[in-house]
């Protein structure tokens, strides 16, 4: 992955409603959701939803099919994954990561000390 498609997705994320958004369609799975459900789901207006909807788009994060007279919108998982991918390459310096649990920063540590 391009660190152009890397800047432009994570910024499509970096605003309130389309994280909300993108999250509830990895939640929906491959199915996705209709754009009626999706509005009702975030409490958007349709015009705030549509260019949320645009901008996740563009940044390559979901895609949309069209189901008779609704649009269908779901999460790109592969797209998601690259991105993640990309986050995490060469992470922990190249040695075996550590479970999640098992990560402690150093402001958890201070904290605990304290």
């Amino acid at each position: 992955m391009e660190s152009e498609h890397v800047v432009r997705a994570l910024a499509a994320l970096a605003q309130d409603h389309r994280l909300a958004l993108f999250r509830l369609l990895v939640q929906a799975g491959p199915d996705g959701l209709a754009a009626g459900a999706i509005a009702g789901a975030l409490g958007v207006p349709a015009s705030s939803l549509s260019f949320h909807l645009a901008q996740l788009s563009n940044a390559g994060l979901i895609v949309q099919r069209r189901d008779g007279r609704s649009l269908i919108y779901s999460a790109d998982y592969a797209a998601m994954n690259a991105l993640v991918g990309f986050l995490m390459a060469n992470c922990c310096g190249g040695a075996a990561c550590a479970p999640a649990a098992e990560c402690i920063t150093e402001t958890n540590r201070e904290r605990k000390s304290a």
